[in-house]
């Protein structure tokens, strides 16, 4: 096969050392589109790392006899090494391109939520039951009453709950089938990425309005697909609302998204949260104006962020001491606060003040999608902070719901 002539190893891998044996290393998938994790040996690596394309399996066996002290490599440890490559999708081969190149997003937050459909809806029941849990909705909405939800993105098992505050406003509060979410990146390094994929997870496959999405590059210009495969394949941020989404409306209401990841706005939080916006923030804000005006049916936003990553995890070193936890839940109330009023501005002031000490991850979709909506006044649902049992993190997160002034 073409491919093995010339192996190339995909990009988006990454080698871990072992602990305790220096010689030995996990190879693993960076964008999570294979679950394997491939021990190998330090010669191992070294093959791998010549894998570029340029060398035929000969060449690459010559090329290391000097590492070897002029020993060689069979042909069969190289046809093995290949084979479980190949297998793992850790080659650029067909297995890989077809998995890169196809329309549809698979699932990567298989074990935050179970793989099973008729389990996970189990699952996402137990939350709106839960103690902490605002009970199952009631009587779907017959119009279009809300603009907005703030939901975390936190895993499941640590505030599924508090997810289901915000969604069961979705489900008494719009009949929208529309849903922009606008959504915290975590691993990309740029500003804004889209993705036209579909969006796969037991439940079902939910499409993305790509009408919109045209009309958001339009305004916006280009670059919104730049980094897609690693803004958005390993991605938890946008599938965990739409596993929410998916239970909520059912396969009997048909709905499309618009799945934005916002990357880092930390330089937006100079001169006390003053210093001027950045033109691509300015042109993202007037773009989802744009979109949402054009779409000629109801929009409702999901903002997907949380708030506080605070403790010796996240590099502090005193702990997490009660009165430390009592005033990161003194400002995250001064927050939610601020965005109630439909002040993205005054959001930002409180970031900027504290220099974002307390790591607030939900600050820029937050920023962007209430400078969109305009006129705003929302209400907090639900307010969590997790600590960690032994002190060694603690995360905070809230339900929010919004309605633009006016409605």
């Amino acid at each position: 096969m073409q491919h093995l002539e010339k192996p190339t190893v995909r990009p988006y891998l990454v080698a871990d050392q072992v602990r305790g044996d220096p010689s030995s290393f996990e190879i693993s998938d960076l964008l999570r589109l294979s679950p394997a994790v491939l021990r190998v040996s330090a010669l191992d690596l070294e093959i791998l790392k010549r894998m570029d394309g340029s060398q035929t399996v000969a060449e690459l066996g010559a090329s290391l006899k000097p590492l070897l002290g002029g020993g060689s490599i069979s042909p069969d440890y190289f046809t093995k090494l290949l084979g479980m490559l190949e297998e793992c999708l850790f080659l650029e081969a067909p297995n890989w391109r077809n998995a890169i190149e196809s329309p549809v997003r698979p699932p990567s937050c298989i074990g935050c939520y179970d793989a099973d459909p008729k389990n996970l809806t189990e699952q996402i029941e137990s939350y709106y039951l839960h103690k902490d849990g605002p009970g199952i909705p009631q009587g779907r909405a017959t119009d279009h009453r809300i603009d907005a939800i703030l939901a975390p993105h936190i895993d499941y098992a640590r505030g599924g709950w508090n997810f289901a505050h915000g969604f069961r406003q979705i489900y008494e509060g719009t009949t929208a089938n529309l849903f922009v979410i606008v959504a915290t990146s975590h691993y990309s390094p740029k500003r804004f990425t889209l993705t036209r994929k579909s969006f796969r997870t037991p439940l079902g496959e939910v499409p993305v309005d790509g009408a919109f999405c045209e009309r958001l590059e339009d305004a916006y210009g280009p670059g919104l697909y730049d980094d897609e495969l690693r803004a958005h394949f390993p991605e938890h941020s946008v599938e965990l609302e739409v596993v929410f989404l998916q239970h909520l409306l059912g396969p009997g209401r048909s709905f499309r998204i618009v799945p934005l990841v916002v990357g880092s706005m930390e330089d937006m939080l100079g001169d006390g949260g003053t210093s001027p916006v950045p033109g691509d923030v300015e042109r993202m804000v007037r773009a989802l104006k744009v979109a949402r005006e054009a779409a000629g049916e109801p929009v409702c936003f999901v903002i997907s962020g949380d708030l506080a990553h605070i403790g010796p995890k996240f590099g502090d070193k005193a702990g997490l001491p009660d009165p430390f936890l009592a005033h990161s839940q003194d400002q995250d109330l001064k927050l939610m606060a601020t965005a109630a009023a439909g002040s993205p501005d005054g959001y930002r002031r409180i970031l900027a003040e504290e220099k974002d000490a307390r790591r607030i991850c939900g600050f820029p979709p937050t920023w962007v999608t209430l400078q969109a909506l305009g006129p705003c006044a929302g209400k907090l649902l639900r307010y969590d902070q997790y600590v960690h049992p032994k002190g060694r993190e603690s995360v905070s997160f809230a339900s929010m719901v919004f309605q633009a002034r006016g409605r």
